[in-house]
């Protein structure tokens, strides 16, 4: 079992709670439950850190550089614990580990924000970007690591210091990069701790922190905005989507297929900005589902260790059954399952990959976001219709257009509502380039020199001359 790391140093847990493996079903580690005593502690720590952190940049650019190197030298070692807690194939965790230390890397490297507005005979006027203090970050169980890190990066770059919690579902693996982190980053710049509900809501409440990064739901997120509220801590709030795919008549079906699937599918459809929803015209409908089946075709569902696996299971219990209920509320609304529409059988949270067709906006399938491997197709006649489709909903995060004629596809895109609007493409991310949602899937954006500023204050230095 690994430790929290608490200013620095290994605390042992005073209770524990079980990490199930989802292929199997069954526990098969356990991680500290933290205690508020020891959540104060951690807060304590980060605070005190806080002041000599702040004033060294070149140090923070040293230690962020050194922790993106032990991800890159450790990712085969720190693999396997992430599948086995996670769920997804090697592959994909090697991938998301890799990933993470590029993140901190390219952080490590960014300028910061600072803008001269003034310089005559009266004054020197600029803009500086300070850090807030002591930032709560709570990440979600699809991607443990990488998304911790796009929280990590920023905000110790900026001068903050964090404390970080993991999903109760996966805490494993950022547990076990805390304790990595503690050769290369001063005692409580970063404390990690774990643990059950409602250790999140006590963080967000607590007095010592001035800022809140959480990624998940948007009933969790709408009311980590509620308590935060109170204190006015400042939030950046990263929620859920339902991203439409808008193919074109003019699209080649046979060519965008595997691009769509993999998109859509992609950690076994957990994936906040996967695509959700597919709008096709009558015309092509055939044709594109066609192509989808045969890539779903291609796919091998088991766990995450074994050769040649393509996808996994879904993380959780709660969630694997939320799949199965929408894809058996779509089915016996009229829905046809091209492939898949159920679970596979045996144990674990396996849930065959699985294409819905004779949907329309209004079921449950179309209309809320799924979060795992189903995907429904919906016919359009018009384009006009299937843009007002694709922009009805709460959800804002992305979504993406397809079609041969790129300019056209380029305006369609810039119909849609929502925080990223791909051509041609989806899931393409980077860590210079912004990410966010509109309406209800979220406040403020990660990555990039935006979402650098989004874990500081404006200052306003103004001196005077003569």
């Amino acid at each position: 079992m690994y430790g929290m790391t608490i200013g620095g140093e290994d605390v042992p847990a005073k209770d524990v709670f079980d990490v199930v493996d989802p292929a199997t079903g069954e526990v098969h580690a356990q991680a500290p439950d933290c205690s508020p005593e020891q959540l104060d502690a951690a807060f304590a720590a980060a605070e005190a850190a806080y002041g000599s952190w702040r004033r060294d940049e070149d140090a923070r650019r040293a230690a962020l550089h050194a922790a993106g190197d032990l991800l890159l030298a450790g990712a085969g070692d720190l693999a396997p614990i992430l599948v086995g807690e996670q769920g997804k194939p090697l592959k994909e965790a090697t991938f998301e580990i890799i990933g993470a230390g590029v993140w901190l890397k390219h952080f490590a490297d960014l300028p910061m924000p600072r803008q001269v507005i003034r310089d005559d005979d009266a004054a020197f006027v600029e803009v500086v970007r300070r850090p807030m203090g002591v930032v709560a970050a709570i990440t979600p169980w699809n991607f443990p690591l990488i998304l911790a890190c796009w929280k990590i990066a920023p905000a110790l770059l900026a001068g903050n210091t964090m404390v970080l919690k993991p999903s109760p579902f996966t805490p494993l693996t950022t547990l076990r990069v805390g304790e990595l982190f503690r050769d290369v980053l001063p005692a409580g710049v970063l404390n990690v701790v774990s643990g059950r509900d409602p250790l999140g809501a006590h963080m967000t409440v607590h007095p010592v922190p001035r800022k809140i990064t959480f990624t998940g739901s948007v009933a969790t997120g709408k009311r980590v905005a509620a308590s935060a509220a109170d204190d006015l801590k400042r939030v950046t709030l990263e929620l859920g989507g339902n991203d439409p795919a808008i193919v074109l008549p003019d699209a080649d079906p046979a060519a965008i297929a595997a691009k769509l699937f993999g998109a859509a599918f992609q950690n076994n459809g957990q994936v906040c900005s996967a695509i959700k929803r597919v709008y096709v015209p009558e015309s092509l409908h055939d044709e594109l589902v066609e192509a989808l089946a045969d890539q779903a075709a291609r796919t091998k569902v088991g766990p995450g260790l074994e050769e040649g696996v393509t996808h996994g299971p879904l993380n959780n219990r709660p969630q694997f059954e939320r799949v199965a209920g929408l894809v058996a509320d779509a089915l016996s609304g009229g829905a046809r399952a091209v492939t898949g529409g159920k679970p596979v059988d045996g144990p674990g949270y396996f849930f065959e990959p699985t294409l819905l067709t004779g949907v329309e906006d209004g079921s449950r399938i179309v209309d809320e976001e799924q979060f795992g491997p189903a995907l429904p197709i919906v016919k359009y006649t018009s384009l006009d219709e299937a843009v007002a489709r694709a922009n009805g909903t709460h959800f804002g995060l992305s979504g993406s257009v397809w079609g041969t004629d790129t300019e056209r596809a380029a305006a369609v895109a810039d119909e849609l509502e929502c925080g990223t609007a791909w051509v041609n493409t989806h899931l393409a991310l980077h860590p210079a380039q912004p990410f966010g949602g509109f309406k209800w899937s979220g406040i403020g954006v990660e990555n990039g020199t935006w979402g650098l500023e989004g874990f500081t204050e404006v200052q306003v230095r103004h001196r005077a001359k003569g």
